[in-house]
């Protein structure tokens, strides 16, 4: 039931909305500046996947509003924790990396079209890591096998785990209901 659930709602959603637009890029691209949009697209994703793993929607707040319950409105520790928690990314981000790489590349990105502080995008590395700290280098086609890996990951673990069961129903109720 939950595999089933997990491929027939989330995965194809993410396969319309991320993966496939990303496989596009990577099989049509000139290697001529496609990497920041396929690195704009996977820290959407990463954020997405970080808030479904809690349960918790985005809400931009007006002010005097406050925050309901499994509501969020500040993103950056929400996506360096994920990254530094969640298999199979914490064996690359501490969560100081992790800090960083959102500020200087997700942020950056999404916000000024551009990365910063010496952040660069290369396609892949020789030795499949993510990123490389010490240059700060993040390898878009090897960040995108290890997404996938997490995907595989989490689809095994949403059968057996009921706080990631009820986080599922909470992130799907809100898609759907919202």
């Amino acid at each position: 039931m939950w595999r089933s659930a997990f491929d027939d709602f989330l995965l194809q959603r993410l396969k319309a909305r991320y993966l496939n637009p990303i496989q596009s890029l990577q099989d049509h691209g000139l290697y001529q500046g496609e990497g920041f949009s396929i690195v704009a697209i996977q820290v959407t994703l990463v954020e997405f996947l970080a808030a479904t793993i809690a349960g918790i929607s985005y809400r931009f707040l007006k002010p005097g509003e406050r925050l309901k319950v499994y509501e969020y409105d500040k993103s950056g520790k929400l996506f360096a924790e994920f990254l530094a928690t969640e298999e199979p990314f914490r064996s690359e981000f501490s969560t100081v990396l992790a800090g960083e790489f959102y500020r200087n590349v997700r942020c950056a990105l999404l916000h000024e079209a551009r990365t910063k502080q010496g952040w660069s995008i290369w396609a892949q590395s020789d030795q499949g890591r993510i990123v490389d700290g010490n240059r700060k280098i993040v390898f878009r086609n090897d960040f995108q096998r290890r997404l996938e890996e997490f995907l595989d990951l989490y689809r095994d673990r949403i059968g057996a785990d009921l706080r990631i069961q009820e986080a599922f129903i909470r992130k799907m109720d809100s898609l759907c209901f919202e």
